[in-house]
């Protein structure tokens, strides 16, 4: 069976010596967030994935949802129960202001303990995590009433939260929604219209579902521009804020699904269903985008917590399965053969998600101290830079982690040979659950092309300058320091090749617009790359500070990050060339065959 330990010290290793979380004590809510704190929610955190999480996530996935003929949906064994120990350790509001109930800690924290509880329990951790997309929507633009009215039930996880966008028509081209909203006397609105894969669209873990609807008001212009947002609360809240009366929304069916079977993913419809306008009308885009980049975040953090946990069980199974003797001569001549990590082919295949999962991990909380000194610096330059950083880089978080940790997953299960593909080994479920973070929040493919059609030239190009200079600095900064000589120089390799393939789109996409969309990918993972080296560079500079003050303590850790550190600059940061030279082929044989060839 499974198994699985929380990353904590390399969590910590990450937070206190390559971040210096200390130093953002003038940010609200960091003070708080001493060393031993942060040491304390993290173990506690690690504790609650590892023994009320973890033990529900095979049997979850193999007993799934079940709807009945109410059209109510029914977890799995275990799932309200492990729920309420989540939403009563206040788990869901770690981050959340605490005018409504959170706690105000920072948002790089509660990123932290997510990566834990998705790596845990992937499926179950899905119910919170929408709430805390539609909390984060509201807190933006809900009116104080509706803030009031539903953040605290939210924040303490008794009514929970989800986004409706899908239709079957209509995926990632919004603009083609149908779901109509229709104005009351009131000032209410009726809400119809079908909505698919809504994950967490109906369940028996809270109280009340709040969901959070597109729909077009009617005489709206067509278009994204005519699309309006909505609460639809399952039940209507009354004025001494208790659901009250069923609302004209319900579940129509449970999607079968590849993986996540532990979550609820439904078509909802909506019957004239009462809803309240959240912001401005015809401005739902902004307010849902909010949700979404939220969303995408923690999508990211998928990724990197399925192949932590894949990568986990292959290590351990590797250590334990006898097969073939060291090319090197026997390693355990007492046993008839030695056990299979022995081998350079399944130490390549670790070695490559190790450096994956370490480099993702700081990448990934990185990128959460962006948002949280975008939402709260007291310096202006200081919010707009963070912010410009954070917009640049969540695609390329979305869809690398994603793409990489379903590599991963597969890349793992190999390890077990003909036993990875059995179920009982629980290989066979990161591989299905992974593969969704691929699509859902928006398909990586898109990811890419907001990444090169949008990001990379929003404000003159102003987020990828800052961060190429913060990495030039970086690599300049260290270039005479010979224990980190070796990393720059691998690291300066990339950032040229990511340099060169953005001025290969400036002077060859601006005219043939199919070039950008035909390198898009490749520059996506060509910058993941660069980044995950940049995060690297900096693992190993702290590595090599903690062992020159003598941290004895850490000494071995310490050792093995700079190996791991090695072996991602040697084996994984050269791929930036092949990226660079497929983006500079160009279109014209992709866009060659005529659509009947295919």
């Amino acid at each position: 069976m499974p198994v699985y330990k929380a990353p904590v010290n390399d969590t910590l290793f990450v937070l206190n010596d390559v971040l210096g979380l200390e130093r953002y004590n003038n940010l609200p809510g960091f003070a708080d967030a001493t060393p031993d704190m942060i040491e304390a929610i993290l173990g506690e955190a690690g504790r609650v994935a590892e023994e009320a999480l973890f033990p529900l996530n095979y049997s979850g996935d193999q007993e799934g949802c079940t709807r009945h003929d109410d059209a109510s949906v029914s977890t799995p064994k275990g799932f309200k129960e492990a729920y309420k120990a989540y939403r009563e350790g206040g788990w869901i509001g770690l981050a959340v202001p605490e005018e409504f109930g959170g706690q105000g800690l920072p948002y790089t924290l509660h990123t932290a303990v997510g990566e834990y509880t998705s790596a845990a329990n992937m499926s179950l951790m899905m119910y919170p995590g929408l709430t805390q997309g539609a909390i984060a929507a509201l807190l933006v633009h809900g009116s104080d009433e509706q803030k009031a009215t539903y953040l605290p039930k939210m924040v303490d996880g008794t009514w929970s939260g989800t986004m409706n966008l899908t239709e079957p028509h209509c995926g990632t081209d919004l603009g083609m929604l149908r779901t109509k909203a229709v104005p009351q006397a009131d000032g209410s609105y009726k809400i119809s219209g079908q909505k698919i894969f809504i994950s967490a669209g109906e369940h028996d873990l809270t109280d009340n579902i709040i969901h959070l609807v597109l729909a077009r008001i009617e005489g709206a212009p067509e278009g994204t521009k005519g699309i309006s947002l909505f609460i639809v609360p399952k039940f209507l809240v009354g004025k001494d804020g208790a659901p009250g009366a069923r609302n004209a929304v319900s579940c129509g069916a449970i999607e079968h699904k590849m993986g996540i079977h532990a979550n609820a993913t439904c078509v909802m419809n909506y019957d004239e269903a009462t809803g309240f306008l959240i912001g401005a009308e015809n401005r739902g885009l902004n307010a849902m985008f909010v949700m979404m980049n939220e969303a995408r975040l923690m999508v990211g953090l998928q990724g990197i917590a399925i192949s932590e946990i894949a990568y986990q069980n292959a290590a351990s199974y590797a250590r334990d399965r006898i097969q073939g003797r060291s090319l090197s001569g026997p390693k355990a001549p007492d046993k008839k053969a030695d056990p299979i990590i022995v081998h350079p082919d399944i130490r390549r295949t670790l070695m490559t998600i190790r450096a994956f999962n370490e480099g993702g991990r700081a990448f990934l909380l990185w990128t959460a101290l962006k948002s949280d000194i975008a939402h709260r610096a007291t310096d202006e330059k200081e919010r707009q830079t963070a912010d410009d950083i954070l917009g640049l880089v969540t695609p390329i978080l979305k869809g690398v982690m994603t793409d990489k940790g379903f590599d991963h997953a597969v890349m793992a299960q190999q390890v077990f040979g003909g036993h990875g593909y059995i179920e009982e080994h629980g290989m066979s479920q990161y591989v299905r659950d992974a593969r969704i973070a691929m699509i859902y929040e928006g398909a990586n493919g898109i990811q890419a092309l907001d990444l090169v059609g949008r990001k990379l030239a929003l404000n003159g190009g102003r987020a990828a300058m800052a961060l190429f200079k913060e990495i030039g600095d970086f690599c300049e900064e260290n270039r005479s320091n010979e224990k980190l000589s070796f990393f720059t120089k691998h690291l300066k390799k990339g950032l040229n090749d990511a340099q060169g393939a953005t001025m290969w789109f400036m002077q060859n996409a601006m005219a043939k617009p199919d070039n950008a969309g035909a390198g898009s990918t490749d520059y996506m993972h060509l910058f993941g790359l660069v980044i995950l080296g940049y995060m690297w560079a900096k693992m190993a500079k702290a590595a090599e500070d903690g062992l020159a003050s003598g941290d004895a303590g850490r000494e071995d850790y310490l050792k093995n990050k700079l190996v791991t550190a090695r072996f991602f600059m040697e084996r994984l940061m050269p791929e930036t060339a092949l990226r660079k030279a497929r983006i500079e082929a160009g279109a014209e044989t992709m866009m060659e065959l005529a659509a009947e060839a295919f």
